[in-house]
């Protein structure tokens, strides 16, 4: 019998679509030319201590208790944009929620939250993108196959000298990291967790040392 096939040429993809296929995340990377890897990551780390995020942390685990969080809306709304809106605090990044994308019929839809950031230096004037998606049902393992996904289509997107995408699929209470080398054709998925609030200086200091390119 004939292997069936991942994806049909001949359909319409949005990213969520990827979400919901059933084969193996390194099949559906496969299809577009990328490797996935799975390993531990030393990621970028802002070195100095952020103001205010102890406050976010105790804000969130106060609330946390009275919190209602069975929707991805709530999950979004309450854990993922507060971290976010501290990132943006920390950083010169624009944040864009809802952006849409269409690279093409297999790769198009929006991407939940994508960070812009430009900075100029004595080389002349660089730039920085980072995305973040909520993982659909709390699925943390589907929500990196739209990561890796979206991280592809928007290497085909932007227009910059940035030689690695960086992105991250969070439920609310728990963050994983992706990586995406334009070069190797390879996306990386990093196997340490970041959970909300535990592990909320942690994870504040590697979005801002990503975002900041540090």
């Amino acid at each position: 019998m004939p292997k069936p096939l991942i994806i049909q040429a001949d359909q319409s993809y949005t990213f969520t679509d990827y979400f919901r296929l059933n084969f193996a995340p390194s099949d559906i990377l496969g299809y577009f030319g990328v490797t996935l890897h799975k390993q531990f990551l030393t990621l970028p780390q802002h070195p100095a201590d952020l103001d205010r995020v102890a406050d976010l942390q105790q804000r969130i685990e106060s609330s946390l208790p009275r919190l209602s969080l069975t929707s991805e809306m709530a999950r979004r709304e309450f854990l993922i944009a507060p971290v976010l809106m501290e990132l943006l605090h920390h950083t010169d990044a624009m944040l864009n929620v809802e952006y849409p994308v269409s690279v093409s019929n297999l790769l198009k839809g929006t991407l939940d939250y994508f960070l812009r950031w430009r900075n100029t230096t004595p080389m002349g004037v660089s730039s920085q993108n980072f995305l973040v998606i909520a993982a659909r049902n709390e699925d943390l393992e589907r929500g990196f196959v739209q990561l890796a996904v979206e991280l592809i289509a928007l290497d085909q997107w932007i227009e910059t000298d940035q030689p690695i995408l960086w992105g991250a699929v969070s439920t609310g209470t728990i963050w994983q990291f992706g990586r995406c080398d334009r070069v190797q054709r390879q996306v990386t998925q990093a196997l340490t967790l970041y959970r909300v609030p535990t592990d909320l200086v942690d994870l504040m200091r590697i979005l801002v040392g990503i975002v900041s390119n540090e």
